[in-house]
C-alpha cells in the first residue's frame, strides 16, 4: 500500500491542520468546517496526481489548445457525519465526479468498548471507477474498512483511494493488513497512538462535535 503523509513536507496544511487542533480555535465551528474544506481541497489537489489522463482538445477564441485532462471517472465516498466539510473540499475540486454517502458510527457496549455500526448507503455503481474515501479521522480503521466493504456492493471500482486529516499509526497498520497492495491511503498527519477510548493522541477530538455540535 502506498502511503503519503503531506504533513511531512513544509507547506501551509500544517497551518491548517495546527488550527484545529488547537483548544484555543476549536470553538469556532465555522473556522473549524473551513480548515477541514481547505485541507480537502489541498488533498484533492495532492490525490490528482494519482489519476490517469488524456489529451483534449479545447477552441479558445483565438485557436485550438490542447489540455491533459484527467480521464477516470471519480466517485467521490464519505462517512457521515463528520466527513461531509471534508468531501466538501474535494468536491470543490472533483466537481465533475459522482458522489456515494455511508453512515457508519460507534456504538459503545462498554465505557471502552465499541462496535462499528454502518446503516446508511446512498453510492452510484463503482465498477471500474476511482473510488476515493474521505473521512477526517482514520483511529483504527474498522469505520473505513466496513464502509468500503458497504460500498463494494455497488461494484468493484479499479482504483481505490483513502483520504483522511489525522490517522493513527495502527489504523495505517490496519489498512497494509486488511487491503491489497495497489491501495493508496492520503494523510495529513500520522500520529503515533490511540488512548483507552480509540481516540488519536494527540489527535484533536471528535471531528464530528467540532465540525456540528455535541450529539446526544
Amino acid at each position: 500500500m502506498k502511503i503519503v503523509n503531506l504533513s511531512e513536507n513544509n507547506t501551509i496544511l500544517n497551518q491548517f491542520i495546527s488550527e484545529i487542533r488547537d483548544i484555543e480555535v476549536q470553538g469556532d465551528q465555522m473556522r473549524f468546517r473551513r480548515n477541514i474544506e481547505r485541507i480537502g481541497e489541498i488533498m484533492a489537489y495532492e490525490i490528482s496526481k494519482e489519476l490517469t489522463y488524456r489529451n483534449s482538445t479545447i477552441q479558445t477564441p483565438n485557436s485550438e489548445a490542447v489540455q491533459s485532462i484527467p480521464a477516470d471517472n471519480v466517485v467521490l465516498g464519505t462517512i457521515l457525519r463528520a466527513g461531509l466539510p471534508l468531501h466538501t473540499g474535494f468536491h470543490n475540486y472533483f466537481d465533475h465526479c459522482e458522489n456515494a454517502f455511508v453512515s457508519a458510527y460507534r456504538k459503545y457496549t462498554s465505557e471502552n468498548e465499541f462496535d462499528v455500526i454502518v446503516e446508511y448507503l446512498a453510492s452510484p455503481r463503482l465498477d471500474d471507477k476511482t473510488l476515493i474515501l474521505v473521512d477526517p479521522m482514520l483511529a483504527t480503521g474498522i469505520s473505513a474498512d466496513l464502509s468500503y466493504r458497504a460500498l463494494l456492493t455497488k461494484g468493484t471500482p479499479a482504483k481505490t483511494i483513502f483520504a483522511c486529516v489525522i490517522a493513527s499509526q495502527q489504523a495505517v497498520d490496519y489498512l497494509i493488513s486488511h487491503f491489497p497492495e495497489d491501495t493508496i491511503l492520503y494523510c495529513a498527519a500520522i500520529d503515533p497512538i490511540l488512548n483507552e477510548h480509540a481516540y488519536i493522541v494527540p489527535g484533536l477530538g471528535d471531528a464530528g462535535d467540532l465540525c456540528f455540535g455535541e450529539k446526544e
